[in-house]
């Protein structure tokens, strides 16, 4: 076949489709880049590449006549897909809950922004856990704190004490130092507010393949950023140092700078910042200009 053929077939084929056939193709490409991305993000790029194997495996069997082999890959193929569906359960469900928070789910259609007066609160939220984080862990105090975003985390503050307090160092000193009755457990966050302590967390899907030198605190702390979009904040009890898990991920050494960086980012939307960092601009020009005028 020739170039003229190939171009003749799809000028042929780009002529007959409708706008809604655009829009089909539009929506499957996006469906196949998402699947890819979860696949290159999860644990399934590796189980991903068994599967594969498995489909040439079948191809060939079916061609050469293996039966038995094929019998068994049939099985196998008929019960995978729920296998699978069990297996990556707490991915599957983090993914589905990240396109609901996307621009195309529910903040296109005007639910689950952030007001200006949740908004204030976090920023006075994200001093007091940056200041508290730092003299916790100066003074090696362990500490738990669970940031809520999307995902509601009923059942775990249910099992704690409902504290709706405004966060303060002080308050994040009292709660976490080792002899008071709420120190046991996890501090939960929503709208800046802290809503409840003593909170205990779900177990990690993967305890076993967690680093052993890992104590209680960051085990429960990558458990409960497995089963939601929390962000949460671990300061050990061993070594002072500050660490933060986020979908099942864990990353330590935070310094203050690193850590007031990483919430903000999370939790304060873009724009606000920007409208933030304009507002304190003005206030400073309007300092110079009045200390001039008294000048």
């Amino acid at each position: 076949m020739s170039l003229n053929d190939i171009l003749e077939s799809l000028y042929s084929v780009v002529r007959t489709m409708r706008p809604v056939d655009f829009l089909d193709i539009a929506l499957l490409s996006y469906l196949i880049y998402y699947v890819f991305k979860f696949i290159r993000e999860t644990r399934a790029g590796p189980l991903f590449k068994g599967i594969i194997f498995l489909v040439v495996v079948y191809a060939v069997s079916a061609a050469i006549e293996l039966k038995a082999i094929t019998y068994l890959l049939e099985a196998t193929f008929n019960i995978g897909i729920l296998a699978l569906m069990i297996i990556f359960q707490p991915e599957i469900r983090r993914a589905v809950e990240k396109i609901g928070h996307t621009q195309f789910g529910l903040k296109s259609l005007g639910f689950g922004g952030t007001s200006d007066e949740v908004t204030a609160k976090w920023e006075i939220a994200i001093e007091a856990i940056c200041d508290s984080c730092v003299e916790l862990s100066s003074t090696c105090t362990g500490a738990l704190i669970v940031i809520e975003r999307k995902t509601r985390l009923g059942e775990q503050i249910e099992n704690g004490t409902i504290v709706n307090a405004q966060p303060s160092k002080e308050l994040f000193g009292n709660i976490f130092y080792p002899k008071t009755p709420l120190h046991d457990g996890a501090v939960i966050m929503r709208d800046g507010m802290i809503l409840a302590a003593a909170c205990f967390l779900p177990k990690p899907q993967k305890e076993e393949l967690i680093n052993k030198k890992l104590g209680s605190r960051h085990r429960a702390a990558i458990g409960m950023s497995e089963n939601s979009d929390a962000l949460v904040i671990v300061v050990s009890e061993e070594t002072g140092q500050i660490s933060v898990a986020e979908n099942g991920n864990l990353t330590r050494n935070y310094t203050r700078d690193k850590l007031h960086h990483l919430l903000t980012e999370h939790l304060i939307p873009k724009q606000t910042e920007g409208k933030i960092r304009l507002s304190s601009r003005l206030r400073g020009k309007g300092k110079e200009g009045a200390d001039e005028k008294n000048a």
